[in-house]
């Protein structure tokens, strides 16, 4: 197996491709009593368009279908529902889908190989009927409905809509319930056979494991399957620019919310990971609990609580997110404007920079205290072509200089955008 280490956290990684494909990550934690396992799939809501590497065939999907699938994984022809049979044994157990990726999971401290047999047969044999799959589909028009009348959910939908014109990022990852309507268990299998494929997988434990063990543990479960080509993605060409500047709703809520977005146009596939750690130390300066913007809007009571801030990227967008709580959702857009701008003429405050920086390193290094953040992070990662150590690995590289220079480069005002929610 291949050993991937990182010697400032002393924390190591087991990775083994196999001859399927499938792709298994093991990071052993030693004396830790839970056991975190993540089985995922690079499938998720904007992969709708794409070429059968079986076929050939060229398939438009419905939108929602990756989420539908994960819904319809857990059911067996007896009768039966795997998440159920988890729980009884005590497993705590999930699922989920993501624009990129869908995800299958549980953590433990005993009855692991139980919940291993059950993770990796009910994975590795869906279960669609005529008559499941129309059962299903009046309870996710249900969730649907709930996502509608979210005011969070509704905001991000909004932001994507103003950042994209095309990208089926846009998409809400349920889909719709005209959408969902569409759904056969013929699309599902197509789906299943093209993405579930081992080569299109990724599988992470982490626990108090021996790599060596574990891994033909797993081995001992896979179902023998011939390899496929590479799946082919269609998606709509790049846009330059954004779709649209501000969108406003109304719904139920007792003071405005707001997200503001930044596109970042220049998604390089290089040093993706430095970037991230610029934004994020950007971000903590623009507008974060010790930034002087956020101690001034909180003492004037414009802003009600810390906001929140995201960068999401992939090979097919990026963008940065904040957002909060506001009265005056426009005047903290123009805060944080005037913030960045001062922040681009005067250069970046050395102590400041330094404090951030110390800030977001304690937050990596403390993800790696729980098995479930660790397992979620390799996997989510590796589906960005990520590798997870290289966040600390490559800390050292994100200068102030190199951090003034993403500063310049992403929070423009021609890419910037803003969604808010205000009340009825």
């Amino acid at each position: 197996m291949k050993i991937i280490e990182s010697s400032k956290i002393k924390e190591k990684a087991y990775v083994e491709e196999l001859e399927n494909g499938l792709k298994v990550m093991i990071i052993p934690k030693k004396n830790t009593k839970k056991k975190y396992i993540i089985w995922g799939t690079h499938f998720g809501s904007i992969d709708n368009h794409f070429i059968m590497p079986q076929t050939g065939e060229e398939v438009y999907i419905p939108d929602g279908v990756a989420h539908f699938l994960e819904h319809k994984m857990f059911e067996q022809p007896n009768g039966t529902n795997s998440l159920d049979t988890l729980m009884a044994l005590g497993i705590d157990a999930n699922a989920y889908t993501t624009n990129d990726h869908t995800a299958y999971l549980f953590e433990c401290t005993n009855h692991f190989e139980e919940g291993l047999n059950e993770l990796m047969d009910y994975v590795q044999h869906p279960y669609f009927t005529q008559e499941n799959v129309e059962k299903e589909k009046g309870i996710i028009g249900q969730e649907i409905g709930m996502y509608d009348d979210d005011p969070g959910w509704r905001l991000y939908i909004n932001a994507m809509d103003c950042l994209y014109k095309e990208n089926p990022i846009k998409i809400d990852i349920a889909g719709t319930v005209e959408s969902i309507s569409k759904i056969t268990p013929d699309v599902l299998y197509k789906c299943y056979n093209t993405f579930y494929h081992p080569s299109n997988m990724v599988l992470v434990a982490c626990g108090d494991f021996e790599p060596e063990r574990i891994l033909e543990e797993i081995k001992k479960r896979l179902i023998p399957k011939e390899n496929q080509g590479e799946i082919k993605r269609i998606y709509p060409p790049k846009e330059e620019k954004i779709n649209k500047t501000l969108k406003t709703d109304k719904m139920e809520v007792s003071t405005p919310i707001f997200m503001m977005g930044y596109k970042d146009i220049e998604n390089c596939k290089e040093e993706k990971v430095k970037k991230h750690i610029a934004v994020e130390i950007l971000l903590n300066m623009i507008i974060g609990k010790s930034s002087k913007l956020y101690q001034k809007c909180y003492q004037e009571g414009m802003l009600l609580s810390e906001p929140s801030f995201d960068y999401e990227f992939n090979e097919q967008y990026a963008h940065i997110l904040i957002s909060g709580t506001s009265k005056d959702p426009h005047k903290i857009e123009q805060g944080i404007m005037q913030t960045i701008e001062q922040m681009k003429k005067e250069g970046l405050d050395s102590e400041q920079f330094e404090r951030n920086r110390r800030k977001i390193y304690g937050d990596y290094v403390v993800e790696y205290n729980s098995v479930g953040d660790i397992a979620r992070m390799f996997l989510a990662d590796t589906m960005k072509g990520v590798q997870s150590f290289d966040y600390i690995e490559q800390f050292e590289t994100v200068t102030k200089e190199y951090t003034q220079n993403v500063l310049q480069n992403i929070f423009k005002e021609e890419n910037k955008v803003i969604s808010i929610i205000e009340p009825n």
